[in-house]
């Protein structure tokens, strides 16, 4: 029936609007008729257990569902649903009638234009990584939450797909080395589910279980008049969409992790955090980043068919084999470390902390984000009661992702040696190496970045050269015992950051 009616629609006379040209494009639920202004989706009448689309009516349903959950990202993208009248041979386009299907209509863009095809031409940008994070830490932070009468969201109905994957896939294997790796994971999955299960729990309790996308990646993400637009969000299927916001961010980090994009995922989860604040739930990150990896190991192996040649065996045994690799990495015990910097205003600290973030993993802590977010209504943010729970925040904050099993880097001034000491003491107490960036830049380099910084007005430092002059005449010197455990780093010269990774990585070698 699709078929027939799919190539029925392909008359120019049945649409409002001028016809380019037609094209189709076919998934395992959707056929999607392509005409140059816009594309007309229409579902299959198929159930796969997780979506039945096998009557009209839910069709219909889940046409209105995906036309109103998109619009939340989207701004002109997603239109309208209308219905197919008329016969299968001899269809009509919002016709009079009793309606034999329904399509959703929305506005046609590039296909040249997703991310997925920028990243595979090497124009994938860390401005477009930025605007993600941005936009979903929008979204998250506005998105409804899942009231606790509703199941979704509650510890054991994440378990329960975690569980179904591993039970789908066993059958698929032969191999003695895939299943001892399987094995391993599922037994990593069940001992993490068990540590995490009263975190999980919590978020709900705490609302951080909300109506999320369900399905953030590149391939579902593009440009439109220059702008990031995310779309094609879970409608389908309530439990992939009412989630923890950190199941969300978890399909994308470990879709460009995928793709060999380490270090855009790493600044993606970090910038994310900045935005929102929600530091708590870090341990929650890989764990849904292997679950999101096994799903896609799954699906390769789904995709075999029983007809299958060697050749696509083959393929499709390595494909799943660099998921289960991929989940796998999530389970390694990672080298952990704790840095600050140290050095006056608009001196580089935050290019610095950020190049920690994306060559080895760190999570950024910064001062300026974090003494806005907690003491917006304080009408002296740089008092010194401020400053001081300022600071106070950042180290409770150090501890909660050095807990979650990552390291941090504190972007912060640091000016004062009681400042350093307290923060060092949270890495003793924590059992890792603790390490302060010394950054330094001649006054006319720092005198241009500020410049530059107030021009852009997307920097959270309000600090003036007033500030800094006055910065440079009150700071307290690094300690003998201090410069130590420093590395100096001329921020406008890039091979001294270079210098300062490969260190770094020299002495934690499992970064």
């Amino acid at each position: 029936m699709s078929q027939t009616l799919i190539a029925a629609l392909q008359n120019p006379s049945l649409f409002p609007h001028p016809v380019e040209q037609f094209q189709v494009i076919e998934t395992h639920i959707s056929w999607v008729l392509l005409t140059g202004p816009y594309v007309y989706k229409m579902k299959k009448p198929v159930n796969f257990g997780f979506l039945d689309f096998t009557s009209l009516p839910a069709r219909q349903h889940f046409c209105e569902q995906e036309l109103m959950l998109n619009q939340r990202l989207t701004d002109d993208l997603y239109l309208e649903v209308l219905p197919i009248t008329g016969s299968i041979e001899a269809p009509q386009l919002n016709g009079e009638g009793e309606a034999i299907e329904y399509v959703l209509k929305m506005r046609q863009f590039p296909q040249e234009g997703l991310l997925s095809t920028l990243q595979a031409k090497g124009e994938l940008t860390t401005a477009h990584i930025d605007d993600m994070a941005r936009q979903i830490a929008e979204f998250h932070l506005k998105s409804p939450k899942v009231p606790m009468e509703n199941p979704l969201g509650s510890a054991d109905s994440v378990m329960a797909p975690v569980t179904q994957n591993f039970e789908q896939i066993l059958p698929f294997l032969s191999e003695k080395s895939d299943l001892i790796q399987l094995e391993a994971l599922e037994a990593w999955a069940n001992t993490s589910f068990e540590r995490l299960k009263p975190l999980m729990n919590q978020r709900k309790l705490d609302g951080f279980v909300r109506e999320c996308h369900g399905d953030i990646h590149l391939g579902n993400a593009t440009l439109i008049d220059g702008q990031v637009v995310i779309f094609d969000c879970i409608e389908f299927n309530e439990p992939f969409r009412m989630t923890d916001v950190y199941a969300d961010i978890g399909f994308l980090a470990m879709d460009l992790e995928d793709r060999g994009l380490k270090s855009l995922s790493r600044r993606f989860v970090s910038q994310y955090l900045e935005l929102t604040g929600d530091y708590a739930g870090l341990q929650l990150l890989n764990f849904y980043k292997a679950y999101r990896a096994l799903v896609r190991a799954k699906v390769a192996l789904f995709s075999l068919n029983a007809d299958a040649d060697q050749v696509q065996r083959a393929a499709t045994l390595r494909q799943y084999r660099n998921y289960a690799n991929l989940a796998e990495s999530y389970s390694a015990i990672p080298s952990n470390f704790l840095a600050i910097t140290h050095g006056v205003s608009a001196v580089g600290k935050s290019q610095v902390a950020m190049r920690l973030v994306e060559a080895l993993g760190a999570i950024r802590l910064r001062s300026d984000v974090e003494r806005k977010r907690v003491f917006a209504d304080h009408e002296d943010l740089y008092s010194a009661d401020v400053s001081a729970a300022t600071y106070g925040r950042l180290n409770e904050l150090a501890g909660v992702v050095l807990r979650a099993g990552l390291p941090v880097v504190i972007d912060a001034t640091y000016l004062k040696h009681a400042q350093r000491q307290a923060t060092a003491q949270i890495a003793e107490a924590m059992g890792v190496p603790f390490l302060i960036v010394d950054c330094a830049a001649p006054t006319a380099v720092i005198e241009g970045w500020l410049a530059q910084r107030r021009a852009q007005n997307q920097d959270p430092s309000d600090a003036t050269m007033e500030v800094i002059e006055a910065q440079l005449a009150s700071r307290e010197a690094l300690t003998a015992d201090e410069i130590l455990r420093s590395r100096h780093v001329e921020t406008n010269v890039s091979g001294d950051l270079d210098t300062l990774v490969a260190d770094i990585r020299q002495h934690l070698p499992g970064l």
